[in-house]
């Protein structure tokens, strides 16, 4: 049960409580197996059981995914509810683990019937259970930061899918190497997701254009993408961003180039 263990933990450092029921279908057992799981994690003093749900003893400022999703928020938030107002009820969508996509999948509850595929734990049971969302969580095995899953499972369930739309971020951009991650798997995930979709959107927010150097260049953005932010890019992005369409929360929309 140690790893059932350990998939808790990560759902849990993700949401701080999670129902049983939810939890068994993220994890793809039964809610008894669920049960048999949690009973020594109680006893231990690592989660409460209240009602039905599975509660965290931990803080909730502790992990780092939540750490992320509080840096620069007003401007995901923003950047957030105008990504919410491309996409309609009824499309598909392909949707990466970023803590601004994060914020997209609480805007994008406001639609239904939408479909949407995910290596991310927590932007999978946010959209699950909004009348008729049909939701696709690629992969088994989580990352304990994030909840993100990169192994091959994720990477299968990806490519059987067609979307609408695939949402992308990043965590840095340079005007010469361009979108930048730190692991070679989120470069590999983004190529996965971009494949399958019809129209690429870039949810990034204006303190991420930096010269802070990371490891690892995402695939060049493809003409006719859009740029959601929060700000209009330096002058220096010019020739990297040539093509793609600026979306600005402010409700200004102009060339990148």
């Amino acid at each position: 049960m140690s790893k059932y263990e350990q998939d808790v933990r990560n759902a849990l450092s993700l949401r701080g409580s999670v129902g049983v029921s939810e939890l068994a279908k993220l994890l793809n057992v039964s809610d008894q197996t669920i049960r048999r799981v949690v009973k020594p994690m109680v006893d231990r003093g690592e989660v409460k059981k209240i009602h039905g749900a599975i509660v965290s003893t931990q803080s909730l400022a502790d992990p780092p995914f939540l750490a992320r999703m509080n840096r620069n928020k007003q401007a995901k938030i923003a950047i957030a509810n105008k990504v919410a107002q491309m996409i309609k009820p009824g499309d598909s969508v392909a949707i990466d683990t970023g803590s601004t996509s994060a914020f997209v999948a609480q805007a994008l509850r406001q639609h239904h019937d939408l479909t949407v595929v995910t290596n991310s734990t927590f932007i999978a049971s946010t959209l699950a259970m909004v009348p008729g969302n049909r939701i696709y969580m690629a992969g088994s095995e989580l990352r304990n930061h994030d909840g993100a899953a990169f192994d091959r499972m994720a990477y299968e369930t990806i490519a059987s899918h067609h979307t609408n739309w695939a949402l992308l971020s990043a965590s840095s951009v340079h005007p010469k190497r361009g979108f930048l991650v730190q692991e070679q798997c989120e470069a590999d995930m983004c190529a996965a997701l971009m494949s399958i979709a019809d129209r690429h959107v870039w949810a990034v927010d204006a303190s991420k254009f930096t010269d802070k150097h990371m490891q690892i260049s995402l695939p060049k953005p493809i003409p006719d993408s859009i740029l959601t932010t929060d700000r209009q890019p330096d002058p220096e992005y010019a020739e990297l961003l040539a093509g793609m369409s600026a979306e600005l929360p402010t409700g200004l929309a102009n060339k990148a180039s």
